[in-house]
């Protein structure tokens, strides 16, 4: 637990680093360009989508008679953006973390190397091309794992327990990898997960609690589904300022375990 704590206050200390504010902006300007155009031509197609599969579900239904039950009528015209706009978010997030890793992750590494680890070695287990491999893999099962468990969401309390298991374990898979990249051989990165398994998912669990904060922006009032593009923009920057948070974590942690690890390997054996 200590070795926890210690390095969520490492993190904490540098993720206000002016170098690490400006790795949140590539990853931030790409993602709201992207999706920025892809919402520019497919909102009206993807929010009449929805509208008609609300009006053909019991879903639908059931919440229009409660909306004129409570008499608050106006809200059936905002349900269908608020369905594109609740399974938009999940993608987005995915989008900025598989950015976050591919550019930012190994800057952040880098910058530790330098400043925190100077004297560890590089074995480079880890290549960009192996981290993009790993991260786009990781990615489409993370994907399916959400739309299998999405009808579970509906179901209380597993609407608050699914989605941060289920980015912890994302992030977990994603960011260990590219926290190892540089300075570990595979062998060592293999024992290193194994051996610490449970933080590491911990820290990804605990990140993925943390990335619940800038959902609540939208969340919080359907109205503001009017000012989607203004919300996205703000969540995607915010998301990319917790998942560089979450790279120093991983990156402070893992390094220090490698560091103990070749300690230990180290000692004479007796």
């Amino acid at each position: 637990m200590s070795e926890f704590l210690r390095a969520l206050g490492k993190a904490a200390a540098g993720a206000v680093h002016p170098r690490m504010l400006w790795l949140t902006f590539l990853p931030f300007v790409v993602a709201a360009a992207g999706w920025g155009a892809f919402f520019w031509f497919m909102w009206q197609p993807l929010v009449g989508a929805a509208r008609a599969w609300l009006a053909a579900s019991w879903l639908g239904t059931t919440l229009d008679h409660a909306f004129d039950w409570v008499g608050m009528s106006a809200l059936h015209a905002a349900l269908g953006p608020f369905v594109v706009v609740a399974l938009s978010i999940p993608l987005i997030v995915t989008t900025v973390l598989l950015l976050i890793a591919t550019i930012s992750m190994p800057l952040v590494v880098r910058h530790l190397s330098l400043r925190r680890y100077p004297d560890l070695e590089q074995r480079r287990g880890g290549s960009w091309y192996g981290s993009l491999a790993h991260s786009l893999v990781t990615a489409v099962v993370g994907v399916v794992l959400f739309l299998v468990t999405l009808p579970l969401w509906l179901i209380p309390p597993l609407f608050a327990v699914i989605p941060p298991l289920l980015w912890g374990w994302l992030t977990y898979r994603v960011m260990t990898y590219d926290a190892l990249a540089l300075h570990a051989s595979p062998a060592e990165r293999r024992a290193l997960i194994r051996r610490h398994r449970g933080p590491l998912f911990a820290i990804g669990v605990v990140s993925g609690l943390i990335s619940t904060v800038p959902t609540l922006i939208w969340a919080g009032s359907v109205w503001l589904v009017v000012l989607f593009p203004l919300i996205t923009a703000a969540t995607i920057w915010i998301y990319a300022f917790i998942l560089v948070f979450s790279a120093l974590w991983f990156g402070h942690y893992c390094l220090d375990a490698l560091q103990r690890l070749r300690a230990d390997e180290a000692l004479p054996s007796t």
